[in-house]
């Protein structure tokens, strides 16, 4: 019980059998047979059956009960009673009924919708029970993600939204007009500004939404998404793929534990889930090019004339969709793709010793087509190299001044990645697009509700 409020919610039902409760919520559907009124109830945290018997309550109840519709608003009050064949397994005696509102024309029927009818009405769409489950395993996902860093040593720092200059180019940037400063743009990520706070506090981590300008149209692309983005003193390459790898198993498995009812709902094979277990799969950029061609991988390009053409993947060409999945069709768990080309990654990512034409750089590929879920590199902590890449990359000295300031007074070597928030809720929960997994989803042609 809350120590709020004097009801009850759905979800712990089962340990109140015999007990007499309220529970708010709305109607979800209903079902009359004569003196037996049946009225579904979401409250949120699920759905349970009660049944209003005519000589159990008065007329006035009774009548009430026979007049509602999907999505009225009402507190039922009842007694919980064993239901082995309901799905919670309970159900509720009604001995009172207090109408809040009468819903009228609800427009989401049982029947079947458009996708685009569905993103209309999105403000209404999040009430089925498949977007409440989705919208149940996000938080479940986010809750774990804290969980995990404030349990490691990590310390939450919130980076600014609006910032003076890109993080990575400013081809995919939304800008705005910041009083008599010039332009101010919608942060690409938070990386730059944790990159400060970790050499003050050790371990940090930002989490928070990010904004991308990319004209992108895919199952896995939205203008405006969450991110958290770790960033730690003294870490190599190593250290980092060895945190992601620590990161998104206890992320998968904390899921499963809280989140099983809401991933029968999706129909999830939680047996895919239950095998993402360390270690994960590695293979460098190098190795994955060879496993394309020896495989036949071809790469598409379109010729002058709009025909296509096939190609051997080429080194130095960064990896799409296609590829990716490719790749990740012969492993049933995570695998990390590290030193990728210096000239596909971004002026920050620090080159290889060893090798400078390509970057220590990662990024883990998630299976079941989920695809790219974690960029991140170790970053290049050397002065004069990271000003070499500022003016190489053609980006304001001036500009990033202060992020250099941060090579000349304690540098160290260190690393960080970042988690795209929903891409991983889709992975996890078994989605089929993107724009399911967060409440109001924003793409190059949508921005209502």
């Amino acid at each position: 019980m809350s120590r709020y409020k004097s009801y009850h919610t759905i979800e712990n039902l089962p340990n109140l059998i015999g007990q007499e409760v309220t529970l708010n919520g709305w109607v979800y559907d209903t079902t009359s047979k004569g003196k037996l009124q049946f009225i579904k109830l979401r409250d949120g945290s699920g759905i349970v059956q009660c049944v209003a018997f005519k000589q159990n309550i008065s007329e006035e109840t009774f009548e009430t009960a026979r007049s509602l519709t999907q999505e009225s608003s009402v507190s039922i009050t009842g007694t919980v009673k064993a239901d082995e064949r309901a799905e919670n397994g309970v159900e509720i005696d009604v001995t009172g009924l207090k109408l809040w509102q009468l819903a009228k024309d609800y427009p989401i029927t049982p029947k079947e919708h458009g996708i685009e009818f569905l993103m209309e009405h999105r403000h209404l769409w999040l009430r089925s029970s498949r977007q409440r489950a989705i919208m149940r395993i996000r938080a479940a996902v986010a809750k774990a993600i804290r969980d995990f860093f404030d349990g490691n040593g990590f310390r939450l720092q919130d980076s600014p939204i609006l910032t003076p200059n890109a993080c990575e180019g400013t081809s995919t940037l939304f800008s705005t007009e910041y009083f008599d400063l010039g332009n101010a743009y919608l942060s690409q990520s938070g990386q730059l500004y944790a990159e400060a706070t970790a050499m003050a506090l050790g371990r940090v981590y930002t989490f928070g939404p990010t904004f991308r300008a990319e004209k992108s149209k895919t199952r896995r692309h939205l203008t405006e998404f969450w991110m958290v983005e770790p960033e730690m003193a003294f870490f190599d390459l190593n250290d980092d793929m060895d945190l992601a790898e620590d990161m998104v198993e206890y992320i998968v498995q904390y899921a499963l534990k809280t989140c099983q009812p809401e991933l029968k709902i999706m129909g999830r094979d939680v047996s895919k889930l239950e095998a993402v277990r360390r270690p994960f799969h590695r293979m460098s950029y190098t190795e994955a090019v060879e496993w394309l061609n020896k495989n036949n991988v071809k790469l598409n390009k379109k010729n002058q004339d709009g025909t296509e053409s096939q190609y051997d993947f080429p080194w130095g060409e960064d990896f799409g969709a296609p590829q990716e999945e490719a790749i990740m069709s012969q492993f049933d768990k995570p695998c990390i793709i590290h030193r990728y080309p210096s000239e596909v990654k971004a002026f920050y990512m620090k080159r290889d010793p060893e090798n400078p034409k390509v970057a220590l750089a990662m990024d883990m590929l998630a299976p079941e087509g989920a695809g790219e879920i974690i960029g991140g590199s170790q970053r290049e902590d050397n002065y004069d190299l990271l000003l070499e890449r500022i003016r190489h990359e053609n980006l304001s000295e001036e500009a990033f001044q202060w992020y250099l300031d941060l090579r000349k007074y304690g540098s160290v070597p260190h690393s960080g990645f970042g988690l795209g928030l929903e891409r991983t809720v889709k992975w996890i929960s078994g989605a089929e697009h993107i724009r399911e997994v967060i409440p109001f989803p924003r793409m190059i042609y949508r921005i209502v509700p």
